[in-house]
């Protein structure tokens, strides 16, 4: 047994900070989505839904020096968390585990299921529309332009998403793809760079550039 997502919802609520990458918003659309790949896959629904709510209850900026670290101390919170609601251990074991591989910066390998539909649940929030916006908030929230002004596409140079914005496509997002573990996510994830693709296009369109476009 698992708590009502009710009060899953308003314990996470409370522990998000002003990250707007990392809203209310965001936990709603990757429990959403972790639903609908838990029913196409045939996960545990009792694992993938509280692990997906809790994913962020520690949630550190990106240029945090420890932000690798974040999703393990979510993992230790949401035990304590569902511990005191009655959650027993096996399933607190599998929560955590899907809590702490969800994170790119973790490193951690998704070993079961569960929580494989978490990771690709979190990751293709990283993608499409939706990823575009979380990409440009997260950047602009920390200073970093847009585009390098004489090669925004990372056309001659290596891309650097540590001071541009959309260098970011090119260092991580483009390769998410390669990254996922679902069938169900695969499908998902190419209409999603897809989309992503024709915006740089569009992008190039408008400052004089020409994206690179495989």
């Amino acid at each position: 047994m698992t708590p009502d997502e009710s009060l899953l919802s308003t314990f996470i609520a409370a522990r998000l900070d002003a990250d707007p990458a990392h809203d209310l918003a965001h936990v709603q659309r990757v429990v959403d989505t972790a639903r609908r790949l838990a029913q196409a896959e045939g996960a545990d629904l009792e694992v993938v839904i509280p692990a997906a709510w809790l994913h962020d209850c520690v949630s550190l900026p990106k240029n945090h020096p420890e932000r690798h670290l974040a999703s393990r101390q979510a993992a230790a919170m949401a035990r304590d968390f569902l511990r005191e609601h009655g959650v027993t251990e096996p399933r607190l074991g599998a929560i955590a585990h899907a809590i702490e591989a969800h994170s790119f910066s973790a490193g951690i390998a998704a070993t079961t299921l569960e929580a494989q539909v978490v990771q690709d649940a979190d990751r293709l929030d990283a993608l499409g529309a939706v990823g575009i916006a979380r990409c440009l908030l997260t950047g602009g929230a920390i200073g970093r332009p847009l585009y390098a002004p004489d090669d925004p596409f990372c056309v001659q140079r290596e891309p650097d998403d540590a001071h541009f914005c959309i260098d970011h496509f090119y260092r991580k997002l483009f390769a998410i793809g390669a990254t996922l573990h679902t069938a169900s996510a695969r499908t998902e994830a190419a209409g999603r760079l897809t989309f992503m693709r024709q915006f740089l296009v569009q992008l190039g369109l408008e400052t004089g550039h020409s994206p690179a476009i495989d």
